[in-house]
């Protein structure tokens, strides 16, 4: 018996070996790190595997011991991947391997042919390339995956829904942990601001911020149309608004572009991927998120506990953190002008503003936890580790 949430786990210290797409900048891989980061450190050793390398982002890693091995995959097949796989698992010997999102569910098999570890595969949301849910290949891939899948985790009731009705996985075999935030680092407060641009900020200032992947699934371009129809519409909004897009990708000379034609360029700020997030939320007034499709942003639950509110799209697992009407605003995807509706109520109504601001905060304290998110990858890591009765 070890000192763990499940008193028959036989295992003293658990092993999990992570494989993901890439370790760079990006929610499933800041959910990641805050797992790793957190795991009581005596109980689970980790190794990440990386199918495309690693970026700076891995100084996040505070973790001791935790090793990272990049597979250097090629684009397309690369069969000589699915065998440097197999030899590193042979050579790691974990008690569990945890696959994230279809880029890297096709490593199931060779892990299980390399291993008698325990298999767990979860899901933290739809690319663009499957909105719908029904990609054929894709699909094919995950109900293949039942043959050898221990567990699967799902980051929303949503996606939980889909998993068990598209893909047929039993919900038994279902876990859904929320991505949790610290709500000691992301807090609201005025202690420590980013470096602006100079002359940036006027005095009032009402300040439209997101962050995320410039990428078209999280469909920035929907709030950079946003952002100008509301000066188009109040041209005296000019002297006060500004939009702040953290992040980088393909969207980014896109969005460079609209916001030069339209003549508003010195109104916004593209500081691409920052580090001290905490510090861009706080000289926020609102959190915008106009993706296509989510499952449980990490954004948001940060942007919240921050003392946002939050104007997103009524997508994926969106609508069970944002209370429509009381820690924010829904709106429909793709709709420009009513995310720019949104917005400008609550830049006419700052009282409504601050009691929004209030219950996220109150929200992602009593529902997001850090912790919260630790215990239930415990239990599941755990549970599936120790024999059935």
């Amino acid at each position: 018996m070890c000192a763990m949430i499940i008193e028959d786990c036989p295992i003293s210290r658990i092993h999990v070996c992570h494989i993901i797409f890439r370790l760079d900048y990006g929610g499933l891989e800041n959910g990641l790190v805050n797992l790793i980061n957190h795991l009581p450190r005596g109980y689970y050793q980790h190794s990440i595997i990386c199918l495309k390398g690693a970026s700076d982002f891995r100084a996040r890693i505070t973790a001791p011991d935790v090793m990272i091995y990049d597979l250097k995959k090629k684009d397309g097949k690369d069969i000589g991947a699915y065998f440097r796989l197999y030899t590193l698992i042979r050579k790691l010997r974990p008690n569990i391997v945890h696959t994230r999102n279809i880029p890297t569910i096709d490593m199931l098999l060779p892990a299980r042919l390399a291993s008698r570890c325990q298999l767990i595969h979860s899901e933290h949301g739809l690319d663009i390339n499957e909105l719908d849910g029904r990609h054929h290949k894709y699909n094919l891939l995950r109900k293949s995956s039942r043959l050898i899948v221990d567990q699967y985790i799902s980051m929303s009731h949503d996606l939980a829904e889909w998993l068990n009705q598209e893909i047929g996985i039993p919900r038994n075999k279902i876990s859904i942990i929320y991505n949790g935030v610290d709500t000691n680092h992301f807090s609201p407060g005025k202690d420590r601001t980013p470096e602006l641009p100079i002359d940036f900020l006027p005095k009032d200032h009402f300040v439209i911020g997101t962050i995320g992947r410039l990428e078209p699934v999280k469909d920035q371009i929907t709030l950079v149309k946003a952002f100008i129809h509301i000066l188009q519409a109040r041209p005296k909004l000019r002297a006060t608004v500004r939009l702040i897009i953290g992040g980088d990708g393909s969207l980014k000379k896109q969005i460079e572009s609209m916001l030069a034609e339209a003549g508003v360029s010195e109104l916004a700020w593209l500081p691409g991927f920052y580090s001290d997030t905490a510090a861009l939320y706080r000289i926020c007034s609102i959190f915008a998120l106009p993706s296509k499709r989510e499952g449980i942003s990490n954004t948001i639950l940060e942007a919240m506990a921050s003392g946002l509110p939050v104007v997103a799209t009524n997508v994926g697992g969106t609508p069970e953190i944002v209370t429509d009407g009381t820690t924010g605003k829904l709106v429909s995807a793709n709709n420009p002008a009513e995310m720019a509706e949104a917005i400008l109520c609550y830049i006419d109504d700052p009282a409504l503003r601050h009691q929004h601001a209030r219950q996220a905060r109150q929200s992602a304290e009593e529902k997001y936890s850090l912790n919260a998110m630790i215990n239930g990858y415990r239990r599941v890591y755990e549970k599936t580790l120790t024999p059935a009765r």
